[in-house]
C-alpha cells in the first residue's frame, strides 16, 4: 500500500465530508423497488437509473451526480474505463470486484472508489436485486 501524503490525506478528507451527505439517502435505494425497465441499460440485466446532481464545493469538481446502478441477481457489468472519478456504495446485494490489479468482493454498507482512466468491472454475487449508488465527480 502506497504512503498517503498530507495533501491527499486532505484531499480525501473533504471529499468524504463533501459526499457523505448525498449517501445519507441510500435508505432511498433500499426501500425503493425499481422496475425491470427503469433507468439505461448498460449490459444484460444492469441498468443505469439517475438519482440526481448537485454543485460541489469541492475546487477540482464542478458537480457530483448520483446514479444508482441496479444489477439484477447474476448480472455482470463488463469491464470499462472510468470516465470521472467516483465514490461507490453498495445498497443491496452482494458483489465482486475486479480492478487492473486487485479482486474484493463487498457487501451492503460497503464502500470503494474508482478513479478516472482506470478498469472496474462488477459481478452481483447475490440472489437479490444489488444496486451501487454512485457518487460521479464531476470536474471543474
Amino acid at each position: 500500500m502506497k504512503t498517503m501524503n498530507r495533501r491527499s490525506a486532505i484531499a480525501l478528507g473533504v471529499t468524504a465530508a463533501t459526499v457523505a451527505p448525498l449517501f445519507a439517502t441510500a435508505t432511498f435505494a433500499k426501500t425503493k423497488k425499481y422496475g425491470a425497465n427503469e433507468g439505461k441499460e448498460m449490459a444484460p440485466g444492469v441498468r443505469v437509473v439517475e438519482v440526481g446532481t448537485g454543485n460541489s464545493d469541492i475546487p477540482a469538481y464542478k458537480s457530483i451526480s448520483i446514479v444508482d446502478v441496479v444489477f439484477q441477481p447474476g448480472a455482470h457489468a463488463p469491464q470499462s474505463v472510468m470516465d470521472n472519478d467516483m465514490v461507490c456504495t453498495i445498497t443491496s446485494g452482494a458483489f465482486t470486484i475486479k480492478k487492473a490489479d486487485k479482486e474484493f468482493k463487498l457487501k451492503v454498507g460497503d464502500m470503494y472508489t474508482c478513479s478516472k482512466g482506470k478498469t472496474d468491472e462488477a459481478t452481483n454475487t447475490s440472489k437479490e436485486v444489488g444496486v451501487h449508488r454512485i457518487a460521479v465527480l464531476v470536474p471543474a
